[in-house]
């Protein structure tokens, strides 16, 4: 047994021990790699989006111009007709008769005029030697140009009959879409349902969009300050995206802009002009409307990778000269190619986080590299990755593997 000053030797020398060792050091985690860019002032792009409606640039009425019984419709419902095209018949009949007669009307007065002609050529010389009264001689004159005024009116009346006879053939006057015939075979046609059909021109078509009043007023304070530099006599580049996404071939050119706004809704309306030449478009259509021209002078553009949507609403990760990381709400402004322009919240010569922001962490020291060189090294290593094999596998792995026949009980 030990006495009470081995015990306490025993204890001591326990305690020297125990505070000899020495907790190990705790390891910092390595600073995690992002992709930096260094933003600047340049003047950037701009492209509007607005949504509008197709709209034709010539729709007319095919109205029946004369009364009578629709006796044929020559044209296929929805067809693209030409210019000149027959799309209905109306019964010619009475229009026949009305020109017989009034060509009947025009030969009675010719030869009306004929006679008087001849009393007026035996009266002017006997007159002129008193043989006959200067009265006998007014009145053949004037026989002779009341006849000449019967023919004229006579002659008037045949070509209104042809003119008449030849509207009971209704052709269309332009190139474009037909619509439904609102009339049907058989049915009398006069001035309260003469409306049989629409023809509506596809090439060029109209796109017409609009901008509320506060969007007119940003453009012209952003042009009057000089924050947005628009093209020499608004020659803007319309281009037209359909309802798949898919953009329309044919670029367009603003064609109209309404004087006033719409008292109905407030809006301002602007007209596109785009040609259509194989009918893609049809009226009544809704597409997007993209405005290309337009320049932001001095801006600032981050890519879209480099905005983070969260609770403070749109951020970015700075990093700054010590190489940490901080985020940073910023305002943004619009859409550019790939690119946000970022009204307010960053400066030129400051560093944006574009890629590795997930493992970003306020405060977090980290490795900046530049973001071309991080795309460059990713593109290297994909190129590099070896593919799978696609010939036979090794004898040793066919020998291991089972074959077929056994794994199905001999059954192919």
């Amino acid at each position: 047994m030990l006495n009470g000053c081995g015990a306490a030797g025993l204890l001591a020398l326990l305690l020297v021990a125990g505070c000899g060792k020495e907790k190990p050091a705790a390891v910092a985690p390595p600073a995690a790699e992002v992709g930096v860019i260094t933003v600047a002032l340049r003047d950037v792009p701009l492209i509007f989006d607005f949504v509008g409606q197709t709209q034709s640039s010539q729709q007319v009425e095919i109205r029946a111009r004369v009364n009578g019984f629709l006796e044929q419709r020559v044209y296929t419902e929805g067809a693209l007709v030409k210019a000149g095209e027959t799309l209905f018949l109306m019964d010619p009949k009475p229009f026949e008769a009305t020109l017989k007669a009034a060509e009947a009307e025009l030969a009675q007065q010719q030869a009306r005029l004929n006679t008087a002609r001849a009393d007026l050529n035996r009266v002017r010389p006997l007159a002129a030697r008193n043989a006959l009264s200067q009265r006998d001689l007014d009145d053949a004159t004037g026989k002779e140009q009341e006849a000449a005024a019967a023919v004229e009116q006579a002659r008037a009346n045949v070509i209104n009959a042809k003119l008449n006879l030849s509207y009971t053939t209704i052709k269309s006057p332009v190139a474009g879409l037909s619509s439904f015939a609102k009339r049907q075979v058989g049915s009398y046609i006069d001035t309260t349902n003469s409306l049989l059909t629409y023809v509506a021109k596809l090439s060029p078509m109209w796109v017409n969009f609009s901008l509320s009043e506060n969007e007119v007023l940003s453009i012209r304070s952003s042009e009057k300050s000089g924050a947005i530099k628009y093209p020499a006599q608004e020659a803007f580049d319309i281009v037209i995206v359909l309802a798949d996404g898919t953009e329309f071939p044919h670029h367009g050119r603003i064609a109209f802009a309404d004087a006033s706004f719409s008292q109905e809704t407030g809006t301002y309306l602007v007209r596109a002009e785009v040609a259509n030449p194989q009918g893609t478009l049809r009226p009544g259509q809704f597409v997007r409307v993209k405005v290309h021209g337009a320049m932001r002078t001095q801006a600032i553009a981050v890519p879209q990778e480099a905005i983070v949507q969260g609770p403070r609403g749109q951020t970015v990760w700075v990093i700054g000269p010590d190489n940490k990381a901080q985020q940073r709400v910023v305002d943004v402004g619009e859409w550019t190619g790939s690119n946000w322009v970022v009204r307010s919240g960053l400066k030129a010569g400051e560093r944006v986080a574009v890629s590795g922001i997930l493992r970003l962490m306020p405060g977090a020291p980290v490795k900046a590299v530049p973001a071309a060189e991080v795309a460059a090294h990713g593109a290297a290593s994909a190129a590099a990755a070896p593919a799978a094999p696609a010939g036979p596998a090794p004898a040793a792995s066919r020998a291991a593997a089972p074959t077929a026949a056994s794994t199905t009980g001999g059954k192919p």
